[in-house]
């Protein structure tokens, strides 16, 4: 039973916000739960959107972090379809769109990120797409079958994570596929251009064709629908259906208002290493949050599924007062036609001096690793499983490797971590 004399709030019916509302019952919260989402479907995950589920490999159900009866089960009560409009910290009250003040004694913000736009003329013709939310992906999946069927063409602005996802699915379905990306390769200031011309290679393998060092200025239609798009060089490609894919921006517009700290650089709700923000009885966690991170040593943003996974409990249990040092190695995985990867760490351009190969790339078969100083920034297995623990622990470490013996597949990867764990 519902002990009532304590409320938690988490505004956002995403993966973040459900984990948080699962761990307070697994860690013994007896008070009442409360969920707050502005969609209308239960909390789900994003990454089948651009993946298993966008491809037609994966059900719509199988998406959901829970089945719908679990939250009346949990005692966690839903209000879905009703965004949070104004934060009252003063009160601690939260205010729905339908007018319904909510009081809490601890809050979480899991509000998440949002598509960024494109913003130039052509954009409210049928057939311009983001990439989001459930709806979006629904949409999305229908519109690659039938120009799949019908030999149409996708114009893709952005070589990022979620553009080459979905241009890969794209090409599955048949449809032909443009990507637009100012870059001189995919995935430029997250990998860099040695790695990120692997992901040229594979991507043109399959039919993608890259216009590179563009951006989009305009999309040109015909009877209210997309017909082709132009670009700052004065190219013209033609198009059916256009997908913005620039990134996204954390969905500050509740703390902002309400006079919550805010972090410079990528944005989002700053907070400390405990997910705390800057008043003591609110937290964030997920896409929304920037964490003073201790491992980095600099104030962090992830837009990643395992971000949400793992700090949205964290953060809940930080509300219950249990110490929390969030300093999780970030990490994100992308399958793309038969490649698939995974990256842990964090090597941003200019933080490293070089990129160091173990394995076969030719194949696509490999580890990548970013080092600086001999040290290990990042890693990146391809087609190369069940190392993610090893590299995440040589992230940790800090401490400088063997290059030689890093580059030979024949040295086991846990050889390189005697004596090289964190203190």
């Amino acid at each position: 039973m519902v002990d009532a004399h304590r409320t938690f709030v988490i505004v956002g019916g995403g993966l973040a916000g459900a984990k948080a509302a699962e761990t307070l019952r697994e860690e013994g919260f007896t008070g009442r739960v409360i969920l707050i989402g502005d969609e209308r479907d239960h909390p789900y995950e994003r990454p089948p959107l651009s993946k298993g589920f966008l491809t037609g490999a994966e059900e719509r159900d199988s998406v959901f972090v829970h089945e719908p009866a679990w939250y009346a089960g949990a005692d966690i009560e839903l209000h879905l379809g009703q965004p949070a409009v104004q934060l009252d910290r003063e009160a601690k009250t939260v205010r729905l769109g339908d007018g319904a003040r909510i009081h809490y004694d601890m809050l979480l913000l899991a509000t998440g990120a949002e598509p960024r736009r494109l913003d130039i003329p052509g954009t409210d013709l049928a057939g311009v797409h983001h990439l989001r939310r459930l709806a979006h992906a629904e949409r999305l999946r229908g519109v690659l079958a039938a120009r799949g069927r019908e030999n149409g063409h996708l114009v893709i602005a952005g070589a990022g994570w979620i553009g080459l996802e979905v241009a890969a699915a794209a090409r599955g379905y048949g449809a032909e596929v443009t990507v637009i990306e100012p870059d001189p390769t995919p995935l430029h200031g997250i990998l860099g251009p040695q790695m990120g011309s692997l992901f040229t290679d594979l991507h043109r393998e399959h039919g993608v064709r890259f216009h590179f060092g563009a951006r989009l200025t305009e999309i040109t239609g015909q009877d209210g629908m997309v017909q082709a798009v132009r670009t700052d060089d004065g190219e013209e490609h033609p198009a059916h259906e256009v997908l913005a894919a620039i990134g996204a921006a954390p969905r500050t517009a509740l703390a902002e208002s309400s006079g919550l700290a805010l972090a410079g650089g990528r944005g989002g709700i700053a907070v400390d290493s405990s997910l705390r923000t800057s008043d003591p009885h609110v937290f964030a966690a997920g896409d929304v949050a920037a964490v003073d991170h201790p491992l980095v040593g600099e104030r962090l943003r992830v837009e990643h599924w395992a971000n949400a996974l793992e700090s949205g409990p964290e953060a809940a249990r930080a509300m219950l007062g249990r110490p929390v040092r969030y300093d999780r190695v970030p990490y994100f995985f992308s399958d793309q036609y038969d490649l698939g990867m995974e990256y842990a760490g964090w090597a941003p351009p200019g933080s490293y001096d070089e990129v160091l190969c173990r394995g076969d790339v030719g194949k696509r078969e490999f580890i990548a690793f970013w080092l600086r100083e001999d040290r290990v920034l990042a890693g990146m297995n391809v087609n190369v499983w069940d190392v993610t623990d090893q590299i995440q622990a040589l992230v940790r470490s800090g401490r400088p490797v063997d290059q030689a013996r890093l580059a030979d597949p024949g040295v086991p990867l846990t050889a390189l971590l005697e004596g090289a764990q964190a203190p």
